[in-house]
């Protein structure tokens, strides 16, 4: 009976809290009722191409259960806040914003009013400033960022190691099957220290910004991000997951060892709120 109680619990539908007698009853219930229809078709593309249907079904068991991953709602990982600007006793550095169109201003309010509704940036008071940047994308829409190659120049380099690529390659030889994970703006989940964030501001013609977020741009950046994840994958990196920065790689020799490590990893990428960008990963 304790069994039978245990398997019950463990087929707990998290958006709703109903319970089932076995993990294919959930999932029909999963399907059916408590996911999105973009993420019931997000999670159907991603595991199209498993042509054997017993394992495209059980990927796609792994991936209900952990539909959090996907959500789209901005999310900021539970860890604490990381330093990632260190400039030691520098004075501010200050730079006047560029000269822009009234549309390219438009883009401007717009795109921090966004960042300003999602958290990742607050209202200012800091002496220092960087001036925005538009580029402009190939599908002709504009991205937004910020030019911080004075701050950077001031910046004390973290040496945290980054993945060598020949390595990386040298470890997956052997695997025989592979699931790729790409974070949602990734930089974006990381929560930035109180003491770093007036270092990042910059303005519009209106307004005056900081980051509360890791942003893109910074000089520590990568570094900051991998020490991050590698943290969080602990002990699974090098024998069944890799990390280079914003991509994770999970690998394993047999698809019952995948099964059990793409669960794994799951469950410790949902536990520290992290989210994925569907259309960027690739599954078994």
């Amino acid at each position: 009976k304790d069994n039978s109680d245990q398997t019950i619990r463990n087929n707990c539908c998290d958006q709703c809290q109903e319970y089932f007698l076995s993990g294919n009853d959930l999932q029909k219930h999963l399907r059916a009722e408590c996911y999105s229809d973009q993420i019931r078709k997000q999670i159907f593309e991603a595991t199209a191409h498993i042509e054997n249907s017993d394992h495209r079904l059980a990927i796609q068991d792994i991936l209900w259960r952990n539909k959090i991953l996907f959500d789209p709602t901005p999310s900021i990982i539970n860890i604490p806040s990381q330093s990632a600007i260190k400039t030691g006793d520098h004075p501010p550095v200050y730079s006047k914003q560029y000269p822009a169109s009234n549309k390219d201003q438009e883009i401007k309010v717009q795109e921090t009013q966004k960042l300003l509704e999602r958290g990742q940036i607050e209202e200012s008071t800091s002496p220092w400033s960087s001036p925005i940047v538009l580029v402009k994308k190939k599908d002709k829409t504009m991205r937004f960022c910020i030019d911080y190659r004075r701050l950077n120049a001031i910046t004390i380099k973290d040496a945290f190691p980054l993945p060598r690529i020949d390595e990386i390659f040298d470890q997956l030889s052997d695997a025989m099957y592979y699931t790729k994970f790409d974070f949602k703006s990734g930089y974006f989940q990381v929560p930035l220290s109180k003491e770093d964030r007036p270092k990042t501001a910059f303005s519009t013609r209106d307004n005056h910004y900081q980051f509360t977020v890791l942003p893109q741009g910074v000089t520590n950046g990568p570094a900051t991000f991998q020490r991050v994840i590698n943290h969080v994958l602990g002990r699974t990196r090098w024998k069944y997951a890799l990390a280079y920065i914003d991509d994770v790689i999970i690998y394993s020799k047999t698809f019952e060892e995948h099964l059990s490590h793409l669960k794994e990893i799951c469950q410790l990428l949902k536990d520290t709120r992290f989210r994925l960008n569907p259309e960027k990963c690739e599954i078994a």
